[in-house]
Order: structure tokens, then sequence, then C-alpha cells
């Protein structure tokens, strides 16, 4: 029996063999008694052509439906002039088939299998086994495996462990809701699964692996968005004996290894880095897009000189007063200028002050805006002198809340330089940001938080400022980002068990509670911890930035929806009585069911 060809190999040096092509009907065109099918299977499509002197072998294919599985043998040979694909792969020979059969017929599929298909997603997740048969998701499903190899294959190369961590485990909250899991065995406890391996791949540098990694499952119950999942993947990798640059370099080369095999695309050597500071400063936020300017410029204690209150009184108060400077913006009409100030009251700015710089020679008169009468003629020649203005720059203001201010200028800046054409298509531009704060406030529980997680190691220098002012203090965190999306970050980890008790003490963690929490893990920092570092990369982002798909669940071969839920399964669903009570369970009474 002639062994299987793929439909996607055939080229013309195949002309004059004989194959065995298996797949699916993809179109069926009768020309004058000629059929004409296009079949196609995961590598590719090729044309099958069938002539009506064979009346057996021409009734079947006349007869067949669109997605019918069919077996064809026949031979190669070269298509006519004048009917040549040069879009196709195979389009310079087709099959002249001898045989077919049909291994399998198809009822009418629900949407066109193709990558011209415009059903909506629901619809599509509803009958995902069918949308993964479009040549695009394909091509998604090969892309993933392509990267994952790659990660493999290099960390394999820097003598790393593949290892396995539990997925079944003890709930540890790390900021998102963890899924929990009944058990059987103890009535009336839970297992939880991972928001990620942290915990176990410290405990491995502690069992002395040295270097681990995985490409590990993990689980948050959390409000989703397009690139978020309930259920997501990531690169995680963890060393010992290694300061922050080895994890870094690890990381470089790591992401080389899997642009190189995914798409092509040869990454620097190293990447520029950034510190927090400097990142919130120019930028407004911690994942740069450095891909174009508008970097921002503090102007806060400029305007404690001004009485003009709405940029007085936020520099006075310990609040937050910027510029940004949009070169060549004076051409943005009135109307661009309110949708922008619409835009920023998403992140909680009360207005979008500006000023249309249209003779910067000529001071005031040839500033346009309706707050220049609130300016000295000094503060604002000092103003534009700061940021460098030109005539025909647009100034764009935020003041007040030191995040607020932020946020609103950082994702307006993102979106001027988007929607002003200031971004190079195929321009890749890596960043490390460095040097986060060790914690954050929380003002609902009125203490200290960890930015990243417990676990991260502060620098030395700044342990002595732990109880005194921790939220001054700088942690050995380091995010990744590739034109403007975080795409993956770590940290030197805590490896001494009095900085891990003092940390905990800072958070307002209790030794009963940090003892529930984490007392395996303090125990294993008992015994002869190694300073170790690690870092994760979500996968799934990774791939669908590389794909350039705006969700993830595109890159995903079974996601669920942005409600969490399955269309295709109809996961999650109801179980039976029984099983509530196997596992000791009742349900709870709605309002509905009472009334």
């Amino acid at each position: 029996m002639l062994a299987r060809t793929h439909c996607g190999d055939f080229r013309v040096h195949h002309i004059g063999q004989t194959v065995r092509l298996n797949g699916w009907a993809q179109t069926n065109r009768d020309h004058g008694g000629v059929v004409f099918i296009d079949v196609r299977d995961r590598f590719g499509l090729v044309q099958v052509v069938i002539h009506p002197d064979d009346p057996a072998v021409h009734q079947i294919a006349h007869g067949l439906r669109q997605q019918d599985v069919i077996e064809v043998v026949g031979e190669v040979i070269a298509r006519a002039d004048g009917t040549v694909n040069t879009k196709l792969p195979t389009g310079g020979v087709e099959v002249m088939v001898t045989a077919i059969t049909v291994l399998n017929r198809s009822e009418t599929p629900p949407f066109m299998i193709d990558d011209y298909c415009d059903t909506g997603e629901q619809h599509r997740l509803e009958y995902r086994y069918l949308d993964l048969r479009r040549p695009k998701m394909q091509n998604y499903m090969a892309l993933r495996h392509r990267v994952s190899h790659a990660a493999r294959s290099f960390l394999d190369s820097q003598n790393f462990l593949e290892i396995e961590t539990p997925i079944l485990n003890k709930s540890t909250p790390e900021g998102a809701r963890d899924y929990l899991v009944p058990s059987r065995v103890y009535p009336g406890s839970f297992f939880a699964l991972p928001q990620s391996p942290q915990i176990f791949k410290q405990l491995l540098m502690v069992a002395g692996m040295d270097r681990y990694y995985q490409i590990a499952r993990c689980f948050r119950d959390e409000d989703l968005r397009a690139d978020r999942q309930p259920e997501f993947t990531q690169v995680d990798i963890e060393l010992s004996f290694v300061q922050q640059d080895d994890v870094m370099a690890v990381a470089e080369g790591l992401l080389r290894s899997m642009f190189e095999a995914g798409v092509g695309i040869h990454l620097p050597e190293t990447f520029p880095r950034m510190t927090y500071a400097e990142a919130m400063d120019k930028y407004g936020l911690d994942r740069p897009d450095v891909r174009f300017g508008l970097e921002h410029v503090n102007i806060t204690e400029l305007m404690k000189r001004v009485e003009f209150k709405v940029f007085r009184e936020p520099a006075d108060n310990g609040g937050l007063v910027k510029i940004m400077r949009v070169p060549g913006g004076s051409t943005l009409s009135r109307k661009q200028i309110d949708e922008y100030t619409k835009f920023v009251s998403i992140y909680g700015a009360k207005g979008l002050a500006w000023i249309k710089v249209n003779d910067v020679t000529d001071l005031p008169a040839g500033l346009q805006s309706p707050i220049v009468k609130f300016l000295p003629a000094d503060i604002l020649a000092e103003m534009l002198a700061a940021c460098g203005a030109e005539t025909g720059d647009l100034l764009f203001f935020g003041a007040g809340d030191e995040k607020v201010v932020n946020d609103a200028l950082g994702n307006l800046r993102v979106k001027v330089g988007h929607d002003m054409g200031l971004v190079v298509e195929g321009d890749h531009r890596f960043v490390w940001v460095v040097d986060f704060p060790m914690f954050a406030w929380n003002s609902d529980e009125k203490r200290p938080e960890a930015l990243h997680h417990p676990f991260t190691a502060p620098y030395d220098e700044d342990l002595d400022k732990l109880e005194s002012d921790p939220l001054n203090m700088r942690s050995q965190a380091y995010d990744l980002v590739w034109n403007g999306t975080e795409i993956g970050g770590g940290s030197i980890r805590i490896h001494n068990p009095e900085v891990q008790a003092r940390v905990f003490k800072a958070l307002k963690i209790s030794d009963e509670e940090a003892e529930s929490k984490f007392g395996f893990l303090i125990t294993a920092l008992k015994y002869g911890a190694p300073p170790h570092g690690g870092l994760a990369f979500g996968l799934d982002r990774v791939l669908s930035l590389m794909a350039g798909v705006d969700s993830i669940r595109d890159v995903i071969a079974f996601p669920k929806t942005q409600r969490a839920a399955d269309p295709m399964s109809n996961a999650p669903g109801e179980v039976a009585d029984a099983q509530w009570k196997e596992l000791g369970l009742r349900k709870r009474r709605t309002i509905q069911e009472n009334t």
C-alpha cells in the first residue's frame, strides 16, 4: 500500500509520482464534467482533478460535499499553462485521480471553514474542533508547538531539568482568587489549583536541583480580559547561585530561541534596562513602549510658583504635574482633543489641559489654550524650555494624584503614538524594567502589600528600611516588556529565613498566618537554602503577540470565554446529587428557590 503523502508536500519535482493522500474536501467544482476538488490536511492544500472517463470515480467525486473525509490515489501532474496558482505552495501541480474513497461524510458545517470566516467568536468556540480546522488556526497551533519545542531545547542545552510540580495543592492566595477543589477523602477540606509553581520551584532550589524549568499550567479565578484566561501556560524557570544579571541573561537567550523558531525574528544579544522610577517618570507606565518618543516631563516644582489652582494645588500637596509634548500636534482639531479628554477620564483624570504652540518665539501670544491666561510669561517660557517645545507642537498636561496622572498620561501617550502613526510595524523593542518598589500601599487594609509576591528579595542596602520606611524600599524584581506589553517577570528570592520573617511582619502577616500559609517553605529555608531567583514568561501572551492577534484565545486550542466558560463542552456545569454527597457538601438554596 502506498504511504500517505501530505497535501501540502507536492511540488513540481514530484511530477510523475503516484501518491496517496488523505484529507477533507475543501471545495468541489464541476467544470463541464471535469471535477476539481481542493483537498486539505494540516500540512496544506492541493488540487485534485477527476475526468469523466472513469464513471465510478467521477460519480463519487461529483457527490462529495464540503468537509467530507476522503482518500485519493493518483498521479502528480503539472498544471496546464495559465492555471498555475502562484499564491499556493502546491500551485504548480495537481493530482490526476485514479481512485477515491469516502472515509466519512460530513454534515453541512455551521460556518465556512476557511480563513475568511466572519462568524462571531462565541459560535466558533461552540464548534472549536471545526474552528481549529481552519488554516490560520492550525498555523497558530503549529507556532505554539515550535515555540514550546524551542524553549525546551534551549533550556536543555543550559543544563535545566524539566520537573513537574503539583496541580493539587494547599490554598496560598497570591493576589487572585484560587480555584478550589473539594476533597472526598477529607470532607470539608479543599485543594487549590496553582496560580503559579512559585513555592515549589523555590523548594526545588532548596532540594539542590540547581536549574529547573517547566511549561506550567496555572489557574486564576479572576476577572477576565482579552489577554487573560482562567487557565494559562507559562514558561517557568528557577536557578540557584545566581544574581539578577544571570537570570536575565538566560531569559534573553531563551527568548532569542523562541522568536527564532516561532517567527524567524533575530533578537539582540542583550536588552536595554530601565529602572521603575525612570519608566514612571518618562512614560507613566511600568511597561513602557519605547518605539516612539512623547516622553513626559515633570514640572511639579515649577508649578509651585503659579496661582493657577489646577496646577498649584497638586504641586503643593504631594501630587504630580507633567507635560507630554506632541511634535506637530497643533494640527489636531478641538474635536480630537475632546476625544482625548474623554479617553483620560477612563483613568480617573478630571480633565485634560492643553496648549497649542503656534509660535514659540512670541509668548504668550503665540500660544493657544484656555489656560494660557492663568500662567505668567516667565513660567510659560520655562515650561516650554523644559519640554523642548517647538512651533507646531501640542502640549498635554496631567495634574493631580500621582497614580491618576501617570495612568492617564501614560495611556494617552500610547494612544496618541498609535493615532499619529509613530509606531513602525515590524519594530520589536524589548526593555527590562528593574528596581521595582518592594511594597505598595493597600489603602483598604491600611498596610503595605507586596508589589510582586512576598518572596521577592530586597536589595541588601535597603534592608534597614524594612521596619522604618518599607514603602521606599527597592526589590530585586524585573519585568520584561515587549512593545509596551509585559510578557514576563521574576525576581531574586529571599533565601534567608530571618529576612523572610521580617518581610512577613512588614506585610502584617502574623506568625500564625505565615505558618498556616507558607509553613513548609519557611521550614525549608532553615535547611541551607541557596541564593536563587527565577522568572516566568506568559506563553499565551507571547504567542498572541507573535501571531499578531488581539486575544490569547486564538493561540489556545480550547480556551474559555471572557466569562470563564466553555460553550463547546458547556463547562462549568452541574454535577449529580450523588457527587455532592460523596464530597460531604450541600447545595445552598438560592433566593429564587426559596420563594
